[in-house]
């Protein structure tokens, strides 16, 4: 087993581990994917400002996010096929999530579905609401979130239509894998895979399999996706999930200004500064880049968060110098996952918290409180 000291040794890991089309689902934007690369090499071009000399005891990475206290200001984003990067994939890594203290955001698009997590990994994660034309459905979905005790709504407001995603198309990407020759001799070379498959029950679309008219397995829930991401979504629907849902609520997709400022007067409790991953509109602004303005349009009046790009506690540090309340990890954990599943999910969490945490007392800085552009050396990082 290699030494596994950050988050590119976990990807190298899961690279070996996961069937080609799962692990490229993961990894991989849409288009060139020149926004999914950008998400992270920007981060890269901000630069810290060391201190010495600064009394680094008692130090505390300690945070909220929409009221709830959080070891790190971390969480586990909402990723659709967790499932299928290891068995019970999205179990898995909300136990991790749990027992590290930070929340697990469970995906629409999960295999694991609302009532499994619950069971298996506990209550208190949040859920990911993609709508759909079918209302019934998203009613019915809300209403099993309730009924799961989840802490928070996230609602997804840049899918209404999918990016292309070459790599999906030229993998022919489906869950669980077509028994394709390519596919079966890939999935011949990671057995610890297949073994974990063969040991599951959960291989579809848990939260929708079972729970629509007309969809019992792969085949129907393929036409039925395909039809029902809708298009027409606004901000009047917004409300009125608001409504249905009653508690706390977050707004994931938010790049521009003026929808953040849609975004405070819809009454959401959180917005997430966030291009999907670099999955949607190619060419668009990083997260970290498009950040800073939208802290200035609206940070004091909705706690602003953000994902995309972090790699490291460093990352989350520099999200928080320049105003982000909380972040978010999506690779960062499937790569965990993939390659070692809940331990790897633990493994991620804890490498990302020791990383935030040296950094901090590096900045000279003891408490996340005290984290603000004065960390940052000017000139390197984007500003309003």
């Amino acid at each position: 087993m290699p030494v596994i000291t950050n988050i590119e040794d976990l990807r190298v890991l899961a690279q070996k581990r996961v069937p080609r089309m799962f692990y490229d689902y993961a990894d991989s934007g849409s288009w060139t994917e020149s926004t999914y690369k950008a998400n992270e090499s920007d981060f890269q071009k901000i630069k810290l400002r060391q201190r010495v000399a600064v009394n680094m005891e008692g130090r505390s990475t300690a945070a909220q996010m929409i009221g709830q206290d959080v070891a790190m200001p971390v969480a586990i984003a909402p990723t659709g096929l967790t499932g299928m990067q290891h068995a019970d994939g999205e179990i898995l890594a909300a136990r991790a999530a749990r027992k590290f203290g930070v929340p697990f955001t469970l995906s629409t698009m999960s295999i694991c579905s609302i009532e499994d997590v619950a069971q298996h990994a506990g209550e208190g994660f949040w859920f990911q609401l993609y709508v759909m034309k079918d209302r019934g459905f998203i009613e019915r979905l809300i209403d099993r979130a309730k009924a799961a005790n989840c802490k928070a709504l996230v609602l997804t407001l840049d899918l209404q239509i999918l990016g292309q995603r070459h790599k999906d198309l030229k993998n022919g990407l489906s869950a669980p894998p077509k028994l394709t020759l390519t596919n079966i001799l890939n999935i011949a070379t990671k057995p610890r895979w297949a073994l974990g498959m063969l040991g599951t029950k959960r291989r579809e679309f848990g939260n929708i399999v079972g729970h629509v008219s007309g969809v019992e397995n792969m085949s129907s829930l393929s036409s039925w996706t395909a039809q029902q991401f809708d298009p027409a979504l606004s901000w009047d629907d917004v409300a009125w999930i608001k409504e249905r849902w009653g508690g706390k609520l977050i707004l994931k997709g938010i790049q521009d200004a003026e929808d953040a400022r849609l975004a405070v007067k819809s009454g959401a409790d959180a917005l997430i500064v966030s291009n999907h991953g670099g999955r949607q509109l190619d060419g668009a602004q990083s997260s970290i880049e498009a950040l800073p303005g939208i802290v200035a349009e609206v940070g004091s009046q909705i706690e602003v968060h953000m994902d995309g790009g972090v790699r490291s506690g460093q990352d989350v540090l520099k999200a928080m110098a320049l105003g982000a309340k909380g972040t978010y990890i999506g690779r960062s954990f499937l790569y965990g996952l993939g390659a070692m599943g809940e331990e790897g999910v633990t493994k991620a969490l804890e490498i990302i918290h020791k990383e935030l945490d040296l950094s901090m007392a590096f900045c000279g800085r003891t408490q996340m409180g005290q984290v603000d552009q004065s960390i940052l050396l000017p000139g390197t990082f984007p500003t309003a």
